[in-house]
């Protein structure tokens, strides 16, 4: 494997740890301030905030200058880290987790432009998976590191919050670090870029192309509204933040198993059909567990939920790279990063509103009827692949 890509995957593995530390922790933060489930959803939507309105511009500026965004992203989250150590209210934690948000999608962008360029197509699901095998890794690692930290207790303090908060910060400069060396030797222009760029509209008109954004979009909602949620219900049901810290961590450690090998299962299944099945199978795992307060019945329904969220990641960045000529591939995946960033906004305040009148567990089928509605949209006839480049304008 390439030093590039190894030390991409390596950054992009690093830097979700602490994402999935200080997210959680986030959480527990807020709670332990007095605040509530609303407060935690319109925070967690504040996670995708800026990079709705700046994924396609960082797309565009990679696919025409080669920016390095995967430093700046490890860079831009170790200081949004460090400032939610100091955040005391919600309105400034809301803004630290917007900043950790950006530095995050600059760097899940830098990651997945070295491996549209530089594998080939017939490697791109192993390779996809690979990253994403790496960010479950990263989940998997987080969640365990907040447990360690804030103990068995069910009320976490604040003090305590901000100790994981400092950890996060210097596990993000570690990905810092990967991110520097993968970029040691990257070509700063890339050839004829000026000349064509992506065209948005062309992108997302595309046949295939909407359906996957969408898989992409449920699957990484589900995710993040769990992670966020989780600690609320464990705290509603006294479960401490230990046991909340291994759950998330079977969640995560189901999607690795998933996605190791996901060349393989994709030859044997297809690329849309296995989405369709991980999606529904998460689905009645996440409906499930608002039946149950047993902990253990929670941590079966949590490797079922991770395993079939585990093939909509990898599967609908390979579906999207390989539906748009080679130019426009950065801005392609942007245009995927910003969906799932809408999402991300959507559907926390939407978890937050819901949860704030009908009760957290009515979150779980909210999540539930989304991966659902995506299964269906997502399986249906195969899309034909490009055969000239027409997604392709001048100064758009």
């Amino acid at each position: 494997m390439p030093r590039r890509l190894l030390f991409a995957l390596l950054a992009m593995g690093v830097a979700q740890a602490a994402v999935y530390m200080v997210r959680p922790a986030t959480s527990y933060r807020l709670l332990a301030y007095g605040e509530g489930p609303r407060e935690v959803g319109l925070v967690a939507a504040a996670f995708a905030l800026l990079p709705i309105f700046l994924a396609i511009p960082l797309g565009r500026l990679s696919d025409q200058r080669g920016a390095p965004l995967l430093l700046v992203g490890c860079a831009v989250q170790t200081a949004g880290c460090l400032f939610l150590a100091v955040s005391t209210d919600t309105s400034t934690i809301a803004v630290a987790s917007a900043v950790v948000g950006l530095g995050h999608l600059a760097l899940a962008l830098g990651a997945q432009d070295v491996i549209a360029r530089e594998s080939e197509s017939a490697r791109h699901d192993q390779h996809f998976g690979l990253l994403t095998a790496g960010v479950s890794l990263g989940q998997l690692v987080g969640p365990l590191l907040v447990g360690l930290v804030l103990g068995a207790g069910a009320a976490p303090s604040a003090a305590s919050t901000t100790r994981v908060m400092l950890i996060a910060a210097g596990i993000a400069a570690l990905a810092t670090a990967c991110a520097a060396v993968a970029d040691l030797g990257r070509s700063s222009v890339r050839p004829r870029a000026k000349a064509r760029r992506g065209s948005v509209r062309a992108i997302v008109s595309t046949r295939g192309v909407p359906a996957g954004i969408f898989a992409s979009i449920a699957v990484l909602s589900a995710a993040d509204v769990f992670t966020a949620y989780l600690p609320v219900i464990g705290e509603s049901r006294d479960i401490g933040p230990r046991a909340i810290g291994g759950l998330l961590a079977l969640r995560a450690a189901a999607s690795i198993a998933a996605r190791v090998g996901i060349g393989g299962i994709v030859r044997r299944v297809g690329r849309r059909l296995l989405i369709s099945i991980g999606a529904i199978a998460a689905a009645v795992a996440l409906m499930a567990m608002t039946v149950t307060d047993d902990v253990w019945a929670l941590a079966a329904l949590c490797v079922v939920m991770g395993f079939g969220l585990g093939f909509g990641q990898p599967l609908s960045m390979t579906l999207v790279v390989q539906l748009v000529p080679e130019h426009a591939r950065s801005t392609a995946l942007a245009v995927r990063l910003t969906g799932n960033r809408i999402g991300q906004v959507a559907t926390p305040a939407a978890a937050g509103v819901v949860a704030g009148s009908t009760g957290v567990s009515s979150v779980f089928w909210l999540l539930g009827a989304l991966l659902v509605a995506s299964a269906l949209a997502i399986h249906g006839p195969a899309p034909p692949r490009p055969t000239e480049p027409g997604l392709e304008t001048v100064g758009e």
